[in-house]
């Protein structure tokens, strides 16, 4: 199967129209609640059908202190995220060593119960 996805036309003016009534903030929160994969998709249809009213990229305004702040702030959730999975891999390639070790000397690993 090629993978490319055919919509009615039923289908495209529907969320058209339910973005021009305000249901979704942007075109990109209406391409996700609706399963939509293609990222122009949404806003092709926008302009064939007239629409230009509707604002295609929610955008952020605020000062570079603001900005600098808001990266720090999603640096410091990230840390802790990745030093947990990296205590995890070590426990895991620790446990699982003796049983590798064993089967690369040719002994069978002990039988359980």
């Amino acid at each position: 199967m090629s993978g490319v996805v055919r919509y009615s036309g039923a289908f495209k003016l529907r969320l058209v129209d339910d973005a021009a009534a305000g249901k979704y903030q942007n075109l990109d929160e209406a391409r996700h609640m609706n399963g939509i994969r293609g990222g122009s998709t949404l806003s092709k249809r926008v302009k064939k059908y007239g629409r230009e009213d509707i604002p295609p990229k929610r955008v952020k305004a605020g000062t570079m202190n603001e900005i600098d702040e808001l990266k720090a702030a999603r640096k410091r959730i990230r840390e802790p995220g990745a030093a947990l999975a990296g205590a995890h891999m070590g426990y895991c390639l620790e446990s699982a060593f003796p049983g590798i070790a064993r089967g690369r000397a040719g002994r069978r690993p002990p039988m359980k119960g």
